[in-house]
């Protein structure tokens, strides 16, 4: 997985990526609410951990920002106050699970895998007829030959939606919805750096017998090449 953090204390930061990276996750640790905003902008994450007291722009200014354009991010919280309103208070603003600090590698490891499993959805191919890729919603995996292409949760299902309407127009308003559950857009610049990044990765550009084409005004289409 690729993960945001967010706490203000460097050495919990140290501590959260060996436990992540030791288990073969991917760990974007930053220390200010402002600059994790800006990193969900700009890139794709299949889980937020947010830290609740932080400098600048709080953990809950962040969620709440998060929660304006994306239903679909797993968030958790971690918190020194356990107490039994504040918790109820997180998960009422969007938050998906929470932690009580300090964090406990087991606990921890166990209820951010278990966040992550509840927030897949079922277990069949995405598509067929579709060679040589291959995506699978769960695991969300995708392969180019067989060989496997390490994505974040949001580019695979940018992929797999492609594929799913293969042949069709899609609109960034469509994608907005289907991809990023958004009840209002985000900007469209989002969307392109998105499919930008996914034509580079999964090389569709024909080489395979796909590419992706963008219609101008419209969206984009992913296309079968002669």
């Amino acid at each position: 997985m690729r993960i945001l953090h967010l706490d203000d204390d460097p050495l919990q930061l140290e501590i959260a990526r060996k436990w992540l990276e030791d288990q073969g996750h991917e760990v974007v640790g930053v220390q200010l609410g402002a600059e994790a905003l800006a990193a969900i902008a700009a890139e794709g994450f299949d889980v937020a951990l947010l830290d609740w007291s932080v400098p600048d722009v709080s953990g809950e200014e962040v969620l709440r920002r998060i929660r304006e354009h994306d239903n679909r991010l797993p968030v958790m919280f971690a918190t020194a106050n356990e107490q039994e309103h504040e918790v109820a208070h997180i998960l009422s603003l969007g938050a998906d699970d929470y932690l009580v600090k300090p964090l406990r590698r087991l606990e921890f490891l166990a209820r951010l895998n278990a966040l992550a499993r509840r927030a897949g959805v079922g277990d069949a191919p995405a598509a067929d007829g579709i060679a040589p890729y291959a995506l699978h919603r769960e695991p969300r995996a995708v392969s180019i030959e067989g060989r496997p292409v390490r994505m974040s949760v949001r580019m695979t299902d940018l992929a797999i939606y492609l594929f799913e309407k293969r042949g069709e127009i899609v609109t960034r308003k469509e994608i907005f919805k289907r991809v990023w559950g958004l009840s209002k857009p985000i900007e469209s610049r989002t969307i392109d750096t998105f499919v930008s990044r996914l034509r580079q990765a999964l090389e569709l550009d024909g080489r395979h017998g796909w590419r992706i084409v963008s219609i101008y005004h419209h969206g984009y289409r992913l296309e079968k090449v002669d």
